[in-house]
């Protein structure tokens, strides 16, 4: 494996592999699901989004901006990376030698403390206008850029505990742009068809609930059924694509490099997600809120962390794939300097960070810092959500100055209009 991180248009992902094989064999058994996937050309320009979302905050202290001998810096030491000078948590070991191929963003500053407030603002880039209920950042790419090629569903969500579909992430864009959740990783419950159903009559039941659907809609709002029938024409497509959530059957040594761990085991089908065409994927770790024995839980939960996202960025490099999948990792803030009478640390927006790679963004960059105890940027500014979603969409090729969505029969901007890309970042 290298150890650059370069552009890599000389070298053949899996997806354009088997879009060759499928060809060949004029894809037979794939379902038909295959072909427009691996259209020769679909990597260069046809971008996706992996989104790891760690919910209740990880310490930036613990990860990407330790403070290591000082009043705050707690038990963990700093270990160099594959950027002179920059060093990570010793908790990231892998991630430490692929630093070259992140951007990480030291200089965060937002304005939530709390979860409830934290995470819509966060996810919903905090629009100026605030009494609109703007889309999470993955229906706004399920709207602005589609399903693409692959006619799978444009945002998928992969949960702990329980899934299905989520119509409010969407806002105002209308719940056909929800994300499809998968619960635990795994598709819903009685999502394959039962052996006494055959393939021809399954047709015919479909074409039925076609008219009944489009009945039902000529005297009602286009919404009250377009979310329903998309929901419904997904799972048939996800039906012939049951192996995307079937980690069993992968090499032992795919299975460890990720960690037989709950979020190492999502990871996998994100990965196959990502093969497959989804546009964008999110992948969420819970229980990261260390407001006691944060070091303790950070023990545990950073080296899971760790395994995971450094296996998916070498495999995703691996596949000539990471040029085109804009990659984050982040939380909806960070968590406090100063230690609690827990042992933990608490709600921090003032100074934390987040990471990038892939699609758009420029590979080994460090931006921004924090006081040598971590407590503020040293930045004349911190960047704000707003900046980071003009980022997001500007890597993706989105022109975020210009494109609208509409809200009803109202224009409105897709990004805070009064902030900017962080320019530092973007490639």
């Amino acid at each position: 494996m290298s150890d650059q991180c370069t552009p890599s248009e000389h070298t053949f992902s899996r997806r354009q592999i088997l879009g060759s094989l499928a060809g060949a064999a004029g894809i037979s058994g794939l379902g038909g699901l295959l072909q427009p996937v691996v259209a020769n050309e679909i990597a260069k320009n046809d971008k996706q989004v992996l989104f790891v979302w760690l919910d209740g905050a990880i310490s930036q202290l613990e990860s990407w901006d330790p403070k290591p001998n000082t009043r705050f810096g707690g038990p963990f030491r700093s270990i160099p990376t594959a950027i002179p000078g920059y060093h990570v948590s010793e908790l990231m070991p892998r991630l430490a030698k692929l630093t070259n191929c992140l951007t990480i963003v030291r200089n965060m500053h937002t304005q939530d403390n709390s979860h409830s407030g934290g995470v819509p603002r966060i996810l919903r880039g905090d629009p100026a206008n605030r009494g609109v209920e703007y889309p999470y950042f993955g229906s706004a790419v399920a709207k602005l850029m589609g399903s693409g090629e692959s006619g799978l569903p444009p945002y998928v969500w992969i949960k702990p505990g329980s899934g299905g579909f989520m119509p409010k992430n969407a806002g105002f864009l209308g719940p056909k742009f929800g994300a499809l959740a998968f619960g635990d990783g795994k598709p819903p419950e009685n999502f394959t068809r039962p052996d006494f159903l055959t393939k021809e009559r399954d047709e015919l039941r479909q074409q039925l609930r076609q008219r009944l659907s489009d009945r039902y809609a000529t005297r009602r709002r286009k919404t009250a059924n377009e979310a329903q029938s998309f929901v419904y024409d997904m799972a048939q497509k996800l039906m012939a694509r049951t192996d995307l959530f079937d980690t069993t059957k992968l090499p032992q040594r795919d299975l460890d490099r990720y960690g037989r761990t709950e979020l190492g085991q999502h990871m996998l089908v994100a990965r196959n997600m990502l093969e497959a065409g989804v546009r964008f994927v999110q992948v969420t770790s819970y229980g990261w809120d260390t407001h006691g024995d944060h070091f303790n839980g950070s023990a545990s939960l950073i080296p899971k962390f760790d395994m995971a996202l450094a296996s998916i960025l070498e495999d995703l490099r691996e596949r000539g794939m990471l040029d085109n999948v804009l990659v984050v990792a982040m939380s909806e803030f960070g968590r406090t300097p100063r230690i609690n009478g827990h042992h933990g640390r608490d709600h921090y927006p003032e100074a934390w960070s987040l990471a990038m790679a892939g699609a758009g963004v420029v590979p080994g960059a460090v931006i921004g810092e924090t006081d040598k105890e971590g407590v503020n940027v040293n930045s004349p500014q911190g960047y704000d959500i707003g900046n980071v979603f003009h980022t997001w969409y500007h890597a993706l090729g989105i022109d975020s100055r210009r494109e609208e969505f509409y809200n009803a029969d109202q224009p409105l901007p897709i990004a805070h209009h009064e902030m900017h890309p962080i320019k530092e970042a973007l490639a």
